[in-house]
């Protein structure tokens, strides 16, 4: 059978888009499919709120941050405490994008128009060892104009390859099998999906109207993760984390389903690490869907007082925006999927971020970013104390409870009296400049960083001062995000068989991949990692491809 292109990739995503714009410059006749409408191209990424993990950058000299490949290193391999066989090419891929990182990253992506916000923000600070997780200094550079324009270089640069014959886009070309000629891959077979108007991330239907088969020498699988699969997720949820939540909502759209790791599977490719993943516990349902059980999240400052179910305070070192997967393992452990926040209006000013490209649009000059640190409570975060089903918003601690238990519904699991001893305890520790409360010592730490002290950290004040109410309490939700495990791959992003060699004619790149390796993260992230990932796994597939086909 006749080929149809030198190369073809199987999902339209930030790392396909990266892999077929490095095709582009070797001169390269690429396919590109998608299971979604034209409107979706780009994927997941254009939601992103555009975080990029960056090691020793103009941006953090700016701002006071002594950074080094080392010390990123130390905190990468800290976090992902690789352990297994398995995490052979992992690791190599961890070794790999720190020093891209620490390196030539920030100038690749400055030459193809990306610019960053000047205040670096710390994400995932850690659980208190300079060995263990979390990052030792701020590194999460916020993209000016989030998500899109993480996207916009790699479609235009794809765009442009359209538009001179090598590229040709097949969208709504769902793959359900990859072919085989002996011992290699070189085609695929699906079907063909009837066209959809319906709108970016919304759910489209998966009514067959057709089908296909194409062939190439080689075939980059970018089709993503299992984030929108709940049954998925619960399939491979690890005994570590506890039970799987019964509730979850889902920080991905419905197409972020999976298929593509059983089908690439079938084919001979190897996946590892299934039962490492990554889910945020800030959750808050969407007052305004796009997707299904459509979730943001808080990306909290570290002020909030963090209780469960019945009221307790989470233990040290579990503040907000510290260590994500060891809080998500507490709370599961309380026997119950939720926890909340209570805060106040003055820690809502400052502290309070959503995920998501809609989410920020203030994000595109300075005159708006300007406006939004001027005015107090940012708009998108106003719009969901005032139509979010998770916020509460009361003047008294007592009428705040009693709302709070209305929410859950069914026995009253929150004490008056216990949540008031934690607040009142919690409160005592500001009556000197030091203490004992591990939280009240973070949350002066934090504001030695100027960044913090500029926009993130609000002055550390008693939670019952009616001068800084009302007071606030926010339900929190398991929210569904991103696979860290995945298709096992080499530098190069050939997936690597059950036999441990590379299957021939194949590639994967992206979040199916693991972000690089079947598990560039081990156990963890460090966050600002997974648009890199993407970049970075897409251009080392987009580069070998191109070497090899001829």
């Amino acid at each position: 059978m006749a080929q149809d292109a030198d190369a073809i990739i199987v999902g339209a995503g930030l790392a396909g888009l990266v892999a077929a714009a490095e095709l582009i410059d070797a001169g390269k006749k690429i396919i590109v499919l998608d299971q979604e409408p034209e409107q979706s191209l780009g994927g997941q990424a254009f939601w992103s709120l555009g975080g990029m993990f960056l090691v020793d950058s103009p941006e953090q000299r700016r701002m006071g941050i002594r950074d080094s490949h080392a010390l990123a290193l130390q905190d990468w391999l800290g976090t992902a405490g690789f352990d297994r066989a398995e995490d052979r090419w992992p690791w190599r891929w961890a070794e790999a994008y720190v020093a891209f990182a620490a390196g030539e990253k920030r100038a690749w992506l400055r030459e193809r128009g990306l610019r960053f916000f000047p205040v670096v923000s710390w994400a995932e600070r850690g659980g208190g060892s300079a060995t263990g997780h979390g990052n030792s200094v701020p590194r999460f550079h916020l993209t000016w104009g989030t998500g899109p324009a993480v996207l916009a270089p790699f479609v235009a640069r794809v765009r442009e390859g359209e538009r001179r014959g090598l590229v040709t886009f097949k969208f709504r070309h769902r793959v359900s099998e990859l072919i085989r000629s002996g011992a290699a891959v070189d085609g695929v077979r699906g079907d063909i999906l009837a066209p959809t108007n319906v709108e970016r991330g919304r759910k489209s239907s998966r009514d067959v109207i057709g089908a296909f088969e194409l062939k190439a020498p080689a075939i980059i699988v970018s089709s993503g993760g299992i984030g929108a699969n709940h049954a998925l997720v619960r399939q491979n949820w690890p005994q570590r984390l506890g039970r799987a939540p019964e509730r979850m909502i889902s920080g991905v759209p419905d197409h972020v389903d999976g298929r593509m790791l059983a089908i690439t599977e079938a084919a001979g490719g190897s996946i590892i690490n299934r039962d490492r993943m990554w889910h945020y516990v800030e959750g808050i349902r969407n007052w305004n869907p796009i997707w299904t059980d459509h979730a943001i999240r808080i990306l909290p400052g570290p002020s909030s007082l963090w209780l469960d179910a019945r009221g307790n305070r989470l233990p040290v070192p579990l503040y907000p925006g510290f260590d994500t997967l060891a809080t998500l393992q507490h709370i599961m452990a309380t026997g119950y999927d939720y926890s909340w926040f209570v805060l106040t209006r003055k820690i809502i000013e400052k502290e309070f971020a959503l995920s998501g490209s809609e989410q920020n649009p203030e994000f595109n000059s300075w005159r708006l970013v300007i406006k939004r640190v001027r005015k107090g409570i940012p708009d998108s975060v106003r719009a969901f104390m005032d139509k979010g089903e998770d916020f509460i918003v009361e003047p008294d601690l007592p009428t705040l409870v009693k709302r709070m238990n209305a929410l859950v519904g069914g026995e009253p699991l929150l004490d008056l009296a216990r949540v008031e001893r934690e607040i009142v305890a919690r409160d005592r520790e500001l009556d000197n400049p030091y203490g004992k409360d591990g939280q009240i010592t973070a949350i002066r730490a934090a504001r030695d960083y100027l960044g913090d002290k500029l926009v993130r950290t609000a002055k550390p004040h008693r939670l019952l001062d009616p001068a800084a109410g009302p007071l606030i309490a926010v339900r929190l939700n398991i929210l569904t995000r991103k696979t860290l495990g995945g298709l096992q791959t080499d530098l190069d992003s050939r997936v690597i068989g059950v036999d441990g060699r590379p299957v021939p004619g194949l590639y994967a790149a992206g979040e199916v991949a693991g972000f690089g390796g079947g598990g560039v993260h081990g156990y963890a992230a460090l966050e600002g990692t997974f648009l890199g990932g993407c970049i970075f796994s897409g251009r080392a597939a987009g580069r070998a491809v191109a070497a090899s086909v001829v």
